[in-house]
Order: C-alpha cells, then sequence, then structure tokens
C-alpha cells in the first residue's frame, strides 16, 4: 500500500485531473453498482454532502436515533445544510420498522418541513455491527417510491456487511440513491471515503465538497492505498468477523461480562461490564497495550473493534488479559 502510494500518477483532483482518483472512483462506483463517485476525505463529509445533495434548507430527514448521522457528526446536516432530522427508534438489528417509517413521513402541512430523504446504516455501528439484509432494503425502497422520497446509505461499513451476508456490495446498494463508504476502517486504508450515485447525484455532491473544504489536490497518493484496499483487502474481512466471534464467545463466559455472542455478525463487540469501575478495567487493559472504547459509562458499556492489525493469536492475549483483570 505504501509502495503504491509512493508511486501514484497524480494530478489536480479539483479540476479532476488526478488519475488516481479517477480510477478509484471508477472502481467504487463499479462495486457499488452506481453510475459515478467522488473521493471525500472522511465518512462524515461523505454523509454530509449526500443529504446536501438530495435536501434543501428547511427540507427533513427520517433516521435511526442510533444512527452515526444522528450522533456523532456534530449535528452537520442541521448546523451547515438546514435540515431538519428527525429521528426513530432502531430496532436491535440496526433497522427502523417500516411502520414507523410510514407514520414518520410528514404530510403536506402549513406547519411542518417536508420529508425528502431516509437515511439508514449498514452494517449498524451501535447495533453491534449488524449487516441490513437486501429484502429490508427493498421494503424501504417501496416505501420511499410510495412518496417520492429519496434513500442514502451510511455504508461506511458495507464492505463488512457484503462478506458477512455473502453478496457482493451492489446487492446492498442496489435500492438506494447514494450510498457512503469508508477505506479507513477495516478496507485498512490510511484515509478517504467514497460517495456513489448518479452521474446527476455526484455533480452535485462534488460541488458541496468543494463548498464544505473537501477538494483536494494532488489526492492520488491518498487514493492509491484506496485501490489497493478495494482490490486486495475485502475478502480477508472474514477474519476479522472470526475473530471477533472467538473473542465474543470466549469473554462471553467470564463473570462479570454481560453479551449476547448470537449478536455478533461482523466485526464489532458491544459488552457490559458489572462488578468493576470502567475506567479502572480501561486503565488495568492499556498496561497490557490493549486499547477498547467505554462508548457509555453509566451504564457499563464498552466496544471492541477487530481489524486487519489484530491477529488470531493477539485475540487469544485479549482473552486471557480479560480473564486475568476480572478474576
Amino acid at each position: 500500500m505504501l509502495d503504491a502510494m509512493a508511486t501514484a500518477k497524480v494530478g489536480d483532483d479539483v479540476f479532476q485531473e488526478d488519475p488516481t482518483v479517477q480510477k478509484l472512483e471508477n472502481l467504487a462506483a463499479e462495486k457499488t453498482g452506481k453510475e459515478a463517485a467522488v473521493f471525500v476525505p472522511s465518512g462524515t463529509m461523505g454523509n454530509l454532502i449526500s443529504v446536501l445533495s438530495h435536501c434543501g434548507r428547511g427540507d427533513e430527514i427520517l433516521l435511526g436515533n442510533k444512527s452515526h448521522i444522528s450522533l456523532y457528526e456534530v449535528g452537520g446536516v442541521s448546523a451547515l445544510g438546514g435540515v431538519h432530522p428527525r429521528t426513530l427508534p432502531n430496532n436491535n438489528d440496526g433497522t427502523i420498522s417500516i411502520e414507523i417509517l410510514e407514520k414518520g413521513i410528514r404530510h403536506s402541512d402549513i406547519h411542518s418541513p417536508p420529508t425528502r430523504l431516509i437515511c439508514l446504516e449498514n452494517t449498524h455501528n451501535l447495533c453491534q455491527g449488524s449487516p441490513i439484509h437486501p429484502e429490508y432494503m427493498m421494503s424501504v425502497w417501496n416505501l420511499a417510491k410510495k412518496y417520492g422520497l429519496k434513500i442514502h446509505l451510511d455504508g461506511a461499513r458495507i464492505f463488512n456487511a457484503a462478506v458477512a451476508l455473502k453478496m457482493p456490495v451492489s446487492k446492498l446498494t442496489e435500492k438506494v440513491d447514494s450510498v457512503m463508504f469508508c477505506l479507513s476502517k477495516g478496507l485498512s486504508a490510511p484515509v478517504g471515503s467514497l460517495v456513489c450515485g448518479s452521474s446527476e447525484f455526484i455533480d452535485k455532491a462534488r460541488k458541496a465538497r468543494k463548498m464544505v473544504g473537501g477538494g483536494m489536490r494532488q489526492a492520488g497518493y491518498l487514493a492509491a492505498a484506496g485501490i489497493i484496499s478495494l482490490v486486495n483487502l475485502v475478502d480477508r474481512l472474514q477474519e476479522d468477523h472470526e475473530n471477533a466471534k472467538m473473542l465474543a464467545t470466549q469473554i462471553s463466559q467470564i463473570e462479570g461480562i454481560e453479551l449476547d455472542k448470537s449478536k455478533i455478525k461482523t466485526n464489532i463487540i458491544f459488552f457490559k461490564l458489572t462488578g468493576l469501575d470502567g475506567e479502572a478495567f480501561l486503565q488495568q487493559l492499556e498496561k497490557k497495550q490493549i486499547k477498547i472504547l467505554m462508548t457509555d459509562p453509566d451504564a457499563g458499556m464498552f466496544r471492541a473493534v477487530l481489524h486487519r492489525e489484530v491477529s488470531k493469536e493477539q485475540v487469544g492475549t485479549v482473552i486471557e488479559s480479560f480473564k486475568s483483570i476480572l478474576a
């Protein structure tokens, strides 16, 4: 990957003159079954410019109450786009019930913002990294078509979903108008995400990218890493899933940890810790050079994410470390 970055052919991407960025964008569009794509520095920017391209000021989007856009993107769609987010309850598998979605759609009323867009997430981070099945996406698409709405998919880990469900990414993005996916998570590139959609949509998104400061010049050095990710590092995501299941199975047997291992479908594990202060637990882990995230200190909830740089042998070390700390 470093060799590809160092030897990349580059140009000015703001003027769409960087051949390596163009190659990455074409590859991303092909993988997702869309007409075009645009390279962005981050997934947050990718989601933001997608919403800005679908919606105008005063429009409303429907999204889950546990979604990344709602919780972890600094309210950008509101602050920068004047777009009103209407949050609806996520199910444990990351979906939103079709009945609740339909009830959330505004009807023409002088008092209400018009509903323009449904935002979904696959895999769903806060719902145990659950992959969303194409049958559900079809149901949402039928609903959106009925009411003239668009669908944006936060697919930061869409390749994890595709590997877990044993199907091409395009099958999971077939019934959405736009999709963002990250290169810098399980796909292991140092930076970058892609937004994919129709050619007309991507023209709007490219201009929105420029407006929010995402236009990059010789970005091919970064895009080269993304090409390696998409060509060489997708199939190996299964290793991360297997390591996550191994870790979940073993630590679920430790007294003081509450974890439903049946919910582990990809590379993300959430668990609850009882009987030990969360900060003290993190400090003990860091002494052993193990880093995880405490997502809810009050509830004692933690998240562990498996990736390319955590081997099966290291997972074994983590398991033994958990056992020794909680003994």
